[in-house]
């Protein structure tokens, strides 16, 4: 792909998730300004349930979809029944199994409920299972208009449910259950009918566009590694909420969440950045000369990191007026922020220095990262959570994610060598922790502002390598705009 299909690649997945994030200025506020603390702790541990049904359910096998996506003429209708099918199974039972033990399930996760919770939690992950897969086939399509669409509907939707659910229910988590069930079912059967017309009758026919067909298990042997990693991604977002669960209160666990949404910020440029660098990544590999890929993989991990380090203390800097949005309830949320944005920033970064493993098939050494993530996750939390509550769960949340990063990144590295220049890494992870540990310790302005200012210029003198090339790459853009017009 040429830069300039790159770039507007990346905008046509953008500019839906930066509408998403402007919507989600309305959604948040609205839902901690109707919903207590406790109720709104009670949604975290929702997301908590589902998520942990889901990751046993998908079996791994999207992640087979998007390896085998671009191999030589392969069948993808063919390809992506063969990943769903199994996925669909599974999720099934684990679904009959959470109605045989709703009661008790319930009655941890939730302190109450009844069947609708129950008939939530259900349809929400079997929802999310083909919602998956459907989402990934326009990803992989590199389709980023349709994309963005979908996610600018879906998000719309959730506002409008609230209201009318809010009107109905009141102050009870339900309505946030009710909100994300029923926008992401519509989405999800507006995405079914697409591929049934587009891939069935005379239609169909036309768009059939490979005979290879690789064994199903060969597609389980690739995707299930991916269990373990997807179990240490639900542990270091669920961890949290489970041990403020153990050791704190609902009204904590609240605002916990509530700081998590805030993430949404740097979460809607990782979640953008993933659906566009995954397809795209696969893509480079499978057609461009090894050297060349690697060039173009150094690079975008070199403006990757600047990004990001950027977007973390612009959060933190800023994370007062934020907060005060959410309303006085939940102001607590200022001091569980700075360490949250190490989360998404080095999820994202870990996105693009892991491909190699998976190039190359040797998902399972991902699996120690994973091992260490959760080791460390799980030992943070235990050891934080009942002093420092959602400080605590915060920090080793930050951190976790750096060790997941760093194993992830050697391991891959190792097998696959790209090149990266992990030096820089390390020094602006330890800009970022002294940075969010003064903002959530001391939390003055003026001295978190001047610590912020500082390692902005830092920054800026490591990366200015990063800084030429974004100026360079403007120049260019801004030229071949002008000779079009």
């Amino acid at each position: 792909m040429k830069k300039k299909s790159v770039f507007s690649s990346f905008l046509s997945y953008f500019y839906g998730n930066f509408i998403v994030l402007l919507l989600g200025f309305i959604q948040t506020p609205l839902v901690t300004r109707i919903m207590s603390t406790d109720e709104y702790g009670r949604t975290g541990m929702f997301e908590t349930a589902v998520s942990v049904i889901y990751i046993f359910a998908i079996l791994g096998m999207d992640q087979a979809y998007i390896r085998y996506y671009y191999m030589e003429n392969i069948n993808r209708k063919k390809l992506i029944k063969q990943c769903l099918y199994p996925s669909v199974l599974i999720v099934s039972g684990l679904v009959i199994l959470y109605f045989i033990f709703s009661r008790a399930a319930n009655a941890y996760l939730f302190e109450k409920g009844g069947l609708d919770v129950t008939l939530l939690v259900a349809a929400y992950t079997l929802i999310s299972v083909f919602e998956r897969f459907l989402f990934l086939d326009v990803r992989m399509q590199q389709n980023g208009v349709l994309y963005s669409n979908i996610n600018i509907a879906q998000k719309i939707l959730n506002i409008l449910i609230i209201f009318a659910a809010w009107h109905f229910l009141g102050d009870d988590f339900r309505v946030v259950l009710y909100a994300m069930t029923f926008s992401w079912g519509s989405t999800t059967l507006f995405l079914a009918v697409r591929y049934l017309w587009l891939n069935t009758g005379k239609r169909g026919k036309n768009n059939h566009d490979g005979t290879v067909v690789y064994p199903q298990k060969e597609l389980i042997r690739y995707g299930t590694p991916f269990i373990m990693v997807l179990l240490m991604e639900w542990l270091l977002s669920s961890c949290d909420r489970i041990a403020l669960r153990q050791w704190s209160n609902y009204s904590e666990l609240g605002i916990y969440a509530a700081a998590m949404k805030i993430m949404v910020l740097l979460l809607t440029f990782k979640n953008t950045f993933v659906a566009f660098w995954s397809p795209l990544a696969m893509e480079k590999y499978e057609n461009e000369e090894p050297e060349l890929c690697k060039a173009f993989f150094r690079r975008a991990f070199n403006v990757t990191r600047f990004f990001c380090v950027l977007a973390a203390v612009g959060l933190i800097l800023f994370r007062q007026v934020i907060v005060f949005l959410l309303g006085a309830n939940y102001r607590g949320a200022d001091r569980i922020i700075p360490f949250l944005t190490l989360m998404p920033i080095f999820a994202m970064m870990f996105e693009i220095t892991v491909q190699g493993l998976k190039f190359i098939k040797k998902n399972m050494l991902l699996n120690i990262a994973s091992a260490a993530a959760i080791i460390c996750n799980v030992a943070g939390n235990t050891l934080l959570v009942p002093k420092l509550y959602g400080v605590g769960a915060a920090l080793t949340t930050g951190i976790s994610y750096i060790v997941y990063f760093a194993f992830g990144s050697y391991l891959s590295e190792k097998n696959w060598k790209v090149g990266y220049d992990f030096r820089r890494t390390a020094l602006a992870a330890v800009k970022l922790l002294v940075l969010a540990a003064v903002a959530a310790f001391d939390g003055r302005v003026m001295v978190v502002t001047g610590c912020g200012i500082v390692v902005i210029l830092l920054t800026c003198v490591a990366e200015r390598d990063s800084i030429s090339f974004c100026f360079a790459y403007a120049k260019t853009l801004l030229k071949k705009f002008r000779g079009n017009k």
